[in-house]
């Protein structure tokens, strides 16, 4: 097999969605003083590269363990929206050219731009309302985006991500595309495998471009 990681770092204090709880992911044990090496982890389990399940913002929706394994991995198209000026709403005339069944990434460029910032944080392109209902109408099986909001942190953030998981499309959020995926993305299929955290609304993932 051949791997092509789509994932952002975790590393202790690192960007994350601004009203969640800091990143914190000290090294609690180490050589030599202790004999061993150990690291804990402290942070919102919709952070760094991650999945969301329907009950992230639908009451009563599956949780991520509910979710089968086999609906995370597939035929994908990566879209590529590096054009785009910042905050720009993606709707229908962005998203053509995507297939019924597929697993949709969005590529803004902003993945490459993550910083404790005001532009990373609120002035990202974004899945507008309209996109979302048109991922839906057209029986897309996933939508991923390199941002960590698919709605963006405006007005448009809550109607997004409940058109999308209220219709059963999962999401992936925070996704980074290095330089060569554009080559290892011909013929690739994707792959995200969730935690297995029963009753969670969302988990971090492993976000892969692979080939047999």
């Amino acid at each position: 097999m051949q791997f092509f990681d789509l994932s952002q770092p975790l590393f202790d204090d690192c960007p994350n969605c601004h009203v969640h709880p800091a990143v914190r992911l000290p090294i609690t044990a180490d050589h030599p003083t202790d004999g061993w090496r150990m690291e804990e982890f402290h942070m919102a389990s919709h952070t760094g590269t991650h999945l969301d399940a329907p009950l992230h913002k639908i009451a009563g929706g599956k949780s991520i363990d509910q979710m089968p394994l086999e609906s995370f991995c597939g035929k994908c198209r990566i879209l590529d929206l590096t054009h785009l000026p910042a905050a720009h709403p993606i709707g229908p005339a962005e998203l053509q050219g995507a297939l019924a069944g597929e697993i949709v990434l969005l590529n803004t460029s902003w993945g490459h731009r993550r910083a404790k910032t005001d532009e990373w944080i609120h002035r990202s392109p974004y899945l507008a309302p309209d996109g979302a209902q048109w991922i839906v109408d057209h029986g897309i099986r996933a939508v991923g985006i390199d941002h960590f909001s698919i709605g963006g942190t405006g007005p448009d953030n809550t109607p997004t991500h409940e058109i999308l998981l209220g219709n059963g499309v999962w999401v992936i959020e925070e996704l980074c595309f290095r330089d060569g995926w554009r080559e290892f993305a011909e013929g690739a299929e994707f792959m995200a495998l969730p935690l297995l955290l029963p009753g969670f609304s969302g988990s971090p993932s492993r976000a892969v471009l692979f080939k047999p």
